[in-house]
């Protein structure tokens, strides 16, 4: 896959080990491309240093604000943070870091591996995803709540729209499930140029020609899918929930939400009368199943 030469903007965060997770939500409300995080060698070191990739620095103030917020979100206080750091990275360096880390990550019925990582054999279905600057790699929890909803949930007859897509992966693996030239859509949107030119190389990569992927997000104009993810975050969710209930005919999965947002989702929900909902738990985020609705 090719990626064309840019600069990205990476800020390192030093925190304490507990609170590094609190870190990592601030960075993506931010709006990073990407986060990682550094673990200086043993199980559980003292400090972690959190790094999220950026195309533009967010102001000082947003970058405090959002910090603040999650620290108080996790329960963690100011004296968590040890250290700030910007600093400049090409993308060749972030390929170079993913390709000596990221391993193959698998679930009941996926693994997820990088192109270049071999895969024994195996009775399960094999997801191939290039590292890159765009969410989705099946190592965070959210991507993990939303992969077991479909391998619980989706059947290969419903359509599919993946809102938020990143990488493609969750679009990608309901069309594993899919038949040979079946019929039923499976569609991916991102409001991010650089995630659908990603998410359409991975399909390649896996052979999905079956997926349309576009930029934009959902509106009025989407048409019904049969199930629909949507692995944003909360504050992204709830303005588009009833969007996201209108337009999901049988299955909505939303995710990205961290445990102590679940109230502010359910209560949206029950305002929405909407009262067939199951929740999953992964760490400290939830997904929020929705079923068919009379």
């Amino acid at each position: 896959m090719e990626i064309a030469k840019k600069n990205w903007f990476a800020l390192e965060i030093t925190v304490d080990y507990d609170a590094s997770e609190a870190v990592e939500y601030a960075l993506n409300s931010l709006d990073a491309l990407g986060t990682e995080i550094n673990h200086f060698g043993t199980n559980k070191p003292e400090y972690l240093t959190i790094i999220g990739y950026f195309n533009e620095k967010p102001s000082e103030e947003d970058l405090q604000f959002q910090i603040a917020d999650a620290l108080r979100i996790y329960e963690f206080s100011a004296n968590s943070l040890k250290n700030f750091v910007w600093r400049t990275v090409e993308n060749e360096d972030w390929l170079a870091n993913w390709k000596k880390h990221w391993k193959p990550t698998e679930t009941a019925k996926f693994i997820i591996a990088p192109l270049w990582e071999k895969v024994e054999n195996t009775e399960k279905i094999v997801i191939r995803i290039e590292p890159s600057m765009a969410f989705g790699t099946g190592t965070h929890e959210t991507t993990r709540l939303c992969l077991k909803a479909i391998e619980e949930t989706y059947a290969p007859e419903q359509s599919f729209l993946d809102v938020g897509t990143g990488t493609g992966i969750l679009a990608i693996a309901a069309a594993k499930f899919q038949t040979p030239n079946s019929k039923f859509q499976i569609v991916g949107c991102d409001t991010d140029e650089d995630s659908i030119k990603i998410a359409k190389e991975n399909a390649t990569e896996n052979d999905m020609k079956n997926i349309k992927f576009y930029e934009g997000s959902i509106s009025a104009k989407t048409e019904l899918f049969d199930f629909v993810c949507a692995n944003l975050t909360a504050d992204v969710i709830l303005p588009i929930l009833p969007l996201l209930i209108e337009k999901s005919k049988q299955i909505l999965v939303l995710s990205g939400i961290l445990k102590e947002q679940e109230n502010l989702i359910i209560n949206e929900l029950e305002k929405l009368q909407i009262t067939n909902y199951k929740i999953e738990t992964d760490g400290e985020w939830i997904s929020v199943l929705v079923g068919r609705r009379q």
